[in-house]
């Protein structure tokens, strides 16, 4: 299977300069494609191919005011064209919203390299229009005998550089075991496994509440345009970055554990984008990050031969009493302890985690 490794690298100054080009040519045949298709549809729903896409960029670097293209690398600017090519397929099946356009301020930089554009010998990479490797910082090895496929560089808001190298790799599974787990998640305690465990909800983003205020609020003082007023946006980017990552860390860890500990995962199909419109909750339901913790345990899971189940979201595994199957007609959320008419007692949490893992089982 496919899988990405990624490191920080730090660039010379001709690298920064050539990636900073490349990445402005990028976000333009992105742009400028996205408002072809759009103006094409628009005039009479003509829809617009790669193929057709492709041309137009080679009528682009023909033209004078757009010749500027010809000087980076041809390979990263035909990706933009593809991946707008699945994204659109992915708005016309209702899986996504309408393409965006990107902007230079708000979206993370980036360009992708393939095979033809790119050098890998003995552990160094060069990327083409450079004549010498990036400095990798090899934070994990990559595989034995690894051939990076397509290489992503990346320059994010907080002025870090990385690079993402896609290999082909052979995963073992994990042994088998017996244990299986239901999962259910909140905002007091970020997962209730069924064995009664709670995982308490780090809250990485209420921790640096304050430190990121003051960043903006700095931020909102300094002058359009300023030097100033950039090095004020890239301290906002810092804490955010610093948020961001301590997060991601915690869940794999959390992720990876739990389907190392366990054959089956079973969680509920919540609707996180439905339940951050209640702008009550919406900070704290955001920063708990439910949608990425599924998204690792559903990938590690196909990795490791595990299997995570997953239980309707209309599913009432709250009410329903795990000792009996008797379903509750009334649980206000402030209660958190509760006795059955059979007579066993439940923590709120936990009872739920064992129905959500009896409900998955079933549903095998």
């Amino acid at each position: 299977m496919k899988r990405a490794y990624k490191f920080r690298f730090y660039p010379s100054p001709a690298q920064r300069a050539e990636l900073t080009r490349t990445f402005g040519c990028v976000r333009l045949v992105w742009n400028k494609a996205l408002d072809a298709r759009t103006r094409a549809w628009a005039a009479g729903g003509r829809s617009t191919t790669y193929v057709q896409a492709s041309a137009a960029l080679t009528e682009w670097k023909r033209s004078d005011g757009l010749a500027f293209l010809n000087e980076v690398s041809s390979v990263p600017l035909q990706q933009p064209l593809r991946h707008q090519q699945a994204a659109f397929a992915a708005f016309f099946a209702k899986r996504a919203r309408y393409p965006r356009f990107k902007s230079r301020k708000k979206s993370t930089a980036s360009a992708e390299y393939t095979r033809s554009a790119f050098r890998w010998r003995d552990g160094q990479l060069t990327l083409a229009k450079m004549t010498e490797p990036l400095d990798i910082r090899w934070s994990q090895p990559l595989p034995d005998r690894a051939m990076p496929s397509t290489v992503t560089v990346s320059h994010d808001a907080a002025g870090r550089w990385f690079v993402s190298i896609l290999v082909e790799e052979t995963i073992a599974p994990l042994p088998m075991v017996e244990a299986t787990v239901g999962v259910d998640v909140g905002l007091s305690s970020l997962a209730v496994l069924s064995t009664g465990e709670k995982i308490a909800n780090p809250r990485y983003e209420r921790r640096d509440r304050r430190k990121l205020a003051r960043a903006q609020r700095d931020l909102s003082r300094k002058q359009d345009g300023s030097n100033n007023r950039k090095k004020a946006r890239r301290r906002v980017a810092r804490a955010y970055a610093r948020i961001t990552d301590r997060r991601t860390d915690f869940l794999h860890k959390l992720s990876t554990r739990l389907i190392r500990e366990n054959q089956a995962v079973a969680i509920e199909d919540l609707s996180v984008r439905n339940m951050i419109t209640n702008h009550t909750l919406a900070r704290a339901i955001s920063d708990a990050s439910w949608r990425q913790l599924r998204s690792m345990l559903e990938y590690k899971a196909g990795w490791y031969g595990r299997e995570l189940l997953v239980v309707d979201r209309w599913y009432p595994s709250t009410k329903v009493c795990s000792a009996c199957g008797v379903l509750t007609d009334r649980l206000p959320l402030q209660v958190r302890l509760w006795t059955c008419r059979c007579g066993a007692g439940h923590d709120r949490d936990v009872n739920a985690a064992r129905n959500i893992l009896a409900a998955g089982l079933a549903e095998r």
